[in-house]
């Protein structure tokens, strides 16, 4: 259901009861979406579906093995002189 912005607000307590059980409520400002009040489970739900970045990070391209081999084959000595 579609709620302008100031029934949303008079009617708040309406907006996420209904949320909670019949969906997803959208409200709008001069009739255009503006934002979308979801329940706690349903917004679980989208959350439980995305990557972390952190699993994005980990999960990143794959290096080919001439990649790894240069990478472990690099002189592990400091490229800094340590006097400075």
């Amino acid at each position: 259901m579609a709620w302008q912005l100031q029934d949303a607000k008079n009617k708040f307590s309406k907006v996420v009861q209904q949320a909670r059980t019949q969906g997803p409520q959208v409200v709008t400002v001069r009739g255009e979406r503006a934002v979308v009040v979801l329940s706690a489970e349903d917004y679980d739900s989208l959350r439980a579906a995305r990557p972390t970045l952190v699993d994005a990070l980990l999960d990143g391209p794959r290096w080919d093995d001439d990649f790894v081999e240069a990478v472990t084959a690099r002189v592990k000595a400091p490229s800094r002189d340590p006097a400075f």
